[in-house]
């Protein structure tokens, strides 16, 4: 398949496609009852897809043991390409022993459906605290994607996967748009540049702000907020998609604007995830991406804009696509607009910045956020979202 009409190749240069055809999928399906079986968590599953449907490209399979002792020490594929990420398949050594290098593994989801296939290929062991340290910058167990890996198994397995069955989100099948989709999307938009933004939190006018200064020297705007496994106390994603949808109604150009949801986990990992974020929206198909305060953070492992020099320690050509770096917008109440310190004279106290702590205790307080902070639809959406009681906001 030729790319020369999108406006950047893939990751790697080919967009890799691991969907099994309907042939492959027979042949699999008749081997379900012989095959030994490794059930997936939810990370894991969004793995699977997102290798499957090209979202990590140039991955074929999870991690080897060359890959991904590279991907932890300098954050390179052993061929040399920018990786910031191990993506690995972790099991027990009790669920590991009997596998057999050289066969094929059936990959069931947590319901017991059978959704894929791995080619193992190959079995190692790994220094955990090593991959705590160098990835997330840390060895303390409180950090969330720590944690994931301290309790994970000391066995991942590695090789090709293939995926047999892929439901539709259950909330969002209209926005489950893969890299070719949107590809094409662009191409018949004739969009030559686009942006793309990642959020796990609910869009404030601090967000819009970026998106809208990063849409000026744009053709198109990709919306893609994460919709995979998150932490416990983030908001869930049915909220954070309709305050997108809200807000991309009565607020953008609709022309200039796609909205899809990100299959993948969130990792917290700071840095080395703003890397992995944007490779993954280059795979979708954007030129630019959106890189804000704190990105991929969490607690206070990383600093303000860490997230933004980790671009410097690569050549742009290895990247391909290209950071926009933004300063923390606030609202200015001397400008009477939104700003950030390079465009705004005020002092701290004429700034109206809200943590999301802070809107979630007014929210629980029955205050809606004031305009300058949230648009007044959203803000609706949210408290509607408390009243009802969702997890994260009460």
């Amino acid at each position: 398949m030729s790319y020369h009409r999108d406006a950047i190749a893939p990751h790697g240069g080919q967009l890799i496609n691991r969907v099994a055809s309907p042939e492959q999928k027979e042949f699999f399906l008749a081997k379900a009852e012989f095959l030994p079986r490794v059930i997936l968590d939810e990370r894991a599953v969004s793995d699977l897809e997102m290798i499957a449907i090209g979202g990590f490209s140039p991955l074929t399979g999870f991690m080897n043991q060359v890959d991904y002792n590279r991907v932890v020490e300098e954050m390179r594929l052993a061929n040399g390409v920018v990786w910031s990420i191990p993506i690995t398949l972790s099991v027990t050594e009790e669920v590991g022993s009997p596998l057999q290098v050289g066969g094929l593994v059936r990959l069931d989801n947590s319901q017991g459906e059978y959704i894929g296939v791995l080619e193992l290929s190959e079995k190692y062991t790994y220094n955990k605290k090593r991959e705590a340290v160098n990835v997330y910058r840390t060895d303390e167990a409180q950090h969330p994607g720590v944690q994931v890996v301290y309790t994970q198994g000391s066995v991942n397995l590695a090789g090709d996967i293939w995926l047999l069955q892929r439901n539709a989100h259950p909330h969002f099948p209209t926005y489950q748009i893969d890299p070719a989709a949107s590809r094409q999307m662009f191409r018949e938009k004739g969009w030559k540049t686009i942006v793309g933004f990642q959020t796990r939190n609910p869009i404030h006018r601090a967000h819009e702000y970026i998106q809208k200064c990063a849409l000026e020297t744009v053709d198109g705007l990709f919306l893609h907020p994460l919709v995979g496994a998150t932490k416990e106390d983030d908001i869930p994603a049915d909220v954070r998609m309709r305050c997108y949808e809200i807000l991309i109604e009565h607020y953008y150009p609709l022309d200039r604007v796609i909205l899809a949801i990100n299959p993948a986990a969130m990792r917290y990992a700071g840095p080395r995830e703003a890397i992995f974020h944007a490779i993954v929206r280059k795979n979708y198909g954007c030129t630019h991406f959106i890189v804000g305060r704190d990105h991929a953070g969490v607690g206070d492992y990383y600093g303000t804009y860490d997230a933004q020099y980790i671009f410097d320690e690569f050549e742009p050509s290895e990247l391909g696509i290209v950071p926009m770096k933004f300063e923390h917008a606030f609202y200015c109440t001397r400008t009477k607009q939104m700003a950030t310190t390079k465009t705004s004279p005020s002092t701290p106290a004429e700034r109206v910045h809200l943590s999301g702590t802070k809107v979630r205790e007014m929210l629980r307080r029955g205050e809606l956020p004031p305009p300058e902070f949230s648009r007044p639809e959203v803000a609706a959406e949210l408290a509607r979202a408390m009243r009802i009681g969702q997890p994260a906001l009460v």
